[in-house]
């Protein structure tokens, strides 16, 4: 049944690819290229047979996902090498790099026919710049990589700097824009350290949108003891479970990258807090709530997981809490806290706002204590939440560490921040897309001039001149209309006089008002009107 489920499925895709296959209707050849680098688990993987060289896309599907993924994504880590193996030796992992890379980060399951939203990746920010001009290998390009490595692979940074040589050659010769999301700025941070002048050669500007740069430690901290899910709603029954996901994840070493930085200043300090029952010097049974800071809470995880297996082609593998890869990821966080923006490059960073992000995580409760470690996988998480993107919190998002052009808060969650009109507004300035420049991307307004006027004209011995001009702020503000106050227009006025002392033919005086009208569908109008008088000399 499956596989004629499969055989409809490809047989609907290609129906699909043929119908969505539409000329481009407008290229702007005046815009510098593009390259969008996603983050973890944003990148389509395919498992390619070494015997025979066929493949098959593991990550993302539906249609018998767990297995496969089981099969040919579960790995282990070899600490000679920093590199994740697949535990099975006849397979080899690679990222299609069709349509110029895109493709592999557009949608991440594209025989998904119902429910697509949840697999799209940078699917709307390619419609989005393609409408804005942009073009398919000529001037915007993607670059996946496999997710499990580790954000400093060589292997993986060999890639990028290939990636970045093509893409400046057949843009002709221009320099690029890089456009990261998540997981995605520490990849491209990581290459800004270790390979310095490849970046200043071709790298124009960097945006990166909702990184991590300081760890997701909620996030991370319940990923390690209970796995974690990529998709939410329905589509959970038919994807990957949270637990097949954690036997992958804690031999990968991106996720310890993604661990609270151990040297940052938290405005508060991510804790793992946990019920637990314990004898009094007495023996009595107490409850009493422990609290571990990051660094203390690697112990936990050790206990929590020393036991941890799978189960693979019939033999138990031990998969604990990795320490050779928390060393790696340690030398990894030394790396990024010691970057460096090179001086030709500038650095723009767009973060998420407004969504109850995990800070810290708490186990068990008073009525029911966690009394064996061991069982911490069984018990839901509590989250103590801050500002954030459901994901990253806004404190980690907007400690880059690099000299800036420009830090722009957005309210938005972690993936759907890269759909959000708010951020194609602000891309689009930056990257030169448009052609307004009285666009404000911190403020999100447009101040548009819509009349201006000025007279002059001498009238008994003074230079009189008056000036009147109009500007219309256009802004995503909802109007708020409700009480008669807000439907009065506000009025200012200023005067200012410049008095001549004992000569006074050089006396001057000027006065202005200022009008500010009711917002009215997402506008406000402005008037100023002004008028100066000095003696005639």
């Amino acid at each position: 049944m499956a596989m004629l489920l499969e055989d409809i499925v490809r047989a609907v895709e290609v129906w699909l690819k043929l119908r969505r296959k539409q000329p481009q209707m407008y290229v702007d050849p005046n815009l510098d290229p593009v390259l969008l680098v996603p983050g973890i688990a944003g990148s389509i993987l395919k498992a390619v047979d070494n015997e025979n060289g066929s493949d098959e896309r593991v990550w993302v599907r539906i249609l018998s996902a767990d297995y496969k993924f089981r099969t040919k994504l579960w790995s282990r880590f070899d600490p000679s090498t920093g590199r994740t193996v697949s535990l099975d030796p006849k397979t080899s992992i690679v990222v299609p790099e069709d349509r110029y890379g895109l493709y592999a980060i557009d949608m991440l399951d594209p025989d998904l026919i119902l429910g697509r939203d949840c697999v799209y990746y940078f699917h709307d920010m390619i419609v989005e710049m393609l409408q804005w001009g942009f073009q398919e290998g000529k001037t915007l390009f993607g670059f996946g990589y496999d997710f499990r490595q580790s954000n400093r692979l060589q292997d993986t940074l060999k890639c990028l700097a290939a990636k970045l040589e093509s893409v400046y050659e057949a843009s002709g010769g221009k320099k690029i824009n890089i456009i990261t999301h998540s997981m995605g700025g520490l990849l491209v941070k990581c290459f800004m350290c270790l390979h310095s002048d490849i970046f200043e050669k071709y790298v124009k500007n960097w945006i990166a949108i909702a990184a991590p740069f300081r760890g997701a430690p909620g996030y991370i901290a319940s990923t390690f003891l209970n796995g974690v899910s990529f998709v939410d709603g329905w589509e959970q029954n038919f994807f990957i479970s949270k637990w097949s996901m954690h036997q992958l994840l804690i031999e990968c070493p991106s996720i310890y990258e993604l661990m609270p930085c151990p040297d940052f200043n938290w405005q508060h300090v991510p804790v793992l807090e946990i019920w637990r029952e314990k004898q009094d010097t007495e023996g009595n049974p107490r409850i009493i709530l422990e609290s571990y800071y990051p660094n203390e809470s690697i112990e936990i995880f050790k206990e929590a997981l020393s036991s941890n297996i799978v189960d693979y082609d019939g033999e138990s593998i031990p998969l604990p809490f990795n320490l050779e890869i928390l060393k790696w990821a340690n030398e990894t966080h030394k790396l990024l806290s010691n970057a460096e923006l090179p001086s030709q490059v500038k650095f723009y960073n767009i973060y998420a706002t407004s969504l109850e992000t995990p800070h810290s995580v708490c186990y068990g409760s008073e009525d029911t204590p966690v009394t064996d470690l061991h069982q911490l996988q069984f018990f839901l998480p509590k989250y103590v939440c801050v500002d954030g993107d459901g994901t990253v919190p806004t404190e980690s998002a907007k400690a880059d560490g690099l000299n800036a052009e420009a830090r722009v808060g957005v309210p938005g969650e972690h993936r759907g921040i890269l759909s959000d009109q708010h951020v194609f507004r602000i891309l689009k300035h930056w990257l030169k897309a448009d052609s307004d420049p009285y666009y404000n991307p911190l403020n999100d307004y447009v101040i548009l001039p819509t009349a201006f006027e000025m007279e002059s004209h001498q009238e008994k011995g003074l230079q009189v001149t008056s000036l009147k001009e109009e500007w219309e702020i256009i802004s995503e503000d909802q109007d708020n209309l409700d009480d008669a106050e807000s439907r009065k227009p506000i009025i200012s006025s200023i005067s200012i006089s410049q008095g001549g002392g004992k000569n006074q033919s050089s006396h001057a005086e000027a006065r202005a008002t200022v009008t500010v009208h009711p917002q009215n569908e997402g506008k406000h109008h402005v008037e100023l009107n002004a008028i100066s008088v000095s003696v005639d000399a």
